[in-house]
């Protein structure tokens, strides 16, 4: 026995050395499948659409890009000139991250009620705004609510810029839930474009399944052309999406969703994150108008569409009912969200 005991731990010692050799080559095996199988890889694009999102850039534009970016995605964002204006960082950072950006025009107004000089100083001013803050000219218009007439496309095509509707509602200006967007936006064919919004917290969570479900059917998310207004291959001059953050834009993080719709009238709910004690600038759509508000202490400015929401030790959730007035179809955009 002890003559054979060396030679059984010698044996020992190769077997445990053969297993650890053997479960290196399986570990490098496994990561050589998962890189090959990643959708990345693996999408086969037999076709484009265009995923666009309204309203912006809002308080929430960040998370939006680092959800689009996260699943490998390209879009295209309708600005509103006025909101470029006044956060000309989180429009900077649409662009820094691949998107597309466009004219939504200057604060969301029916534009088919005004004059043609109206419309032309509308569209200039926001188009001069976007390329201000992004050094791009837009080349694409959405009219607000999807209200146009030829006047309207007339001034837009003499500013240089196709006008785009939408084939596909995904609704979540509406309140749709993340399975009724994800729903919508498996109707999407080649070509075609899908209304969505920034700001919207189940548009962001519906973002992962909506790509999931194109690429299972070998469509890409692509830009949007301006000589035909549908989705196209990407023509390569607009940098892809980086991973480098975007500016937050403050020192907390305010995100809202309206969980309640009526005919006249609905809720909103917003959620602060990043600081226990905040104020958080909310601007409302004009004809609309706040009537009640809970779980905090606000201010307006004196146009009424502007209120400044701060903490009453209530927590990190406020809220407000907003009266639509005629206007159904605007949501409430957050301007910026500080501490203290």
């Amino acid at each position: 026995m002890s003559r054979l005991f060396p030679r059984t731990a010698l044996w020992s010692r190769r077997l445990r050395a053969a297993l650890a050799v053997l479960a290196t080559a399986v570990a490098m095996c496994g990561v050589v499948l998962a890189a090959t199988s990643t959708p990345s890889s693996a999408a086969t694009c037999n076709g484009y659409v265009g995923l666009t999102f309204d309203d912006g850039p809002t308080g929430s534009t960040s998370a939006l890009l680092n959800v689009l970016r996260s699943n490998g995605v390209r879009a295209t964002m309708f600005n509103v000139g006025q909101n470029v204006q006044n956060n000309r960082s989180a429009a900077q950072a649409q662009v820094a991250a691949g998107m597309w950006v466009a004219n939504h025009s200057w604060n969301h107004a029916h534009m088919t009620s005004m004059s043609q000089a109206q419309m032309q100083s509308d569209l200039s001013q926001t188009s001069s705004a976007i390329q201000s803050a992004t050094g791009s000219r837009p080349v694409l218009f959405r009219p607000p609510y999807g209200e146009t007439n030829s006047t309207l496309q007339s001034v837009a095509s003499s500013l240089g810029m196709r006008q785009v509707l939408w084939d596909v509602d995904s609704q979540d200006w509406n309140g749709a839930s993340v399975s009724q967007i994800v729903a919508n936006a498996s109707r999407l064919q080649a070509g075609q474009v899908i209304l969505m919004h920034d700001g919207i917290q189940n548009t962001r969570d519906a973002i992962p399944q909506i790509v999931a479900n194109l690429t299972s059917r070998n469509l890409c998310p692509g830009m949007i052309s301006p000589s035909t207004g549908r989705a196209v291959a990407p023509d390569g001059t607009t940098p892809p999406p980086t991973t480098t953050p975007p500016p937050s834009g403050g020192t907390c993080t305010a995100t809202a969703t309206t969980p309640n719709v009526w005919g006249d009238r609905y809720n909103t709910s917003v959620t602060v994150s990043g600081a226990s004690t905040w104020t958080v600038v909310v601007a409302i759509t004009s004809p609309q108008r706040v009537t009640t508000i809970w779980n905090g202490t606000a201010t307006w400015d004196s146009s009424g569409t502007v209120m400044t929401m701060r903490s009453n030790g209530s927590g990190n959730t406020f809220g407000f009912t907003t009266m639509t007035n005629g206007n159904s179809s605007a949501r409430p955009q957050i301007r910026s969200c500080t501490s203290g």
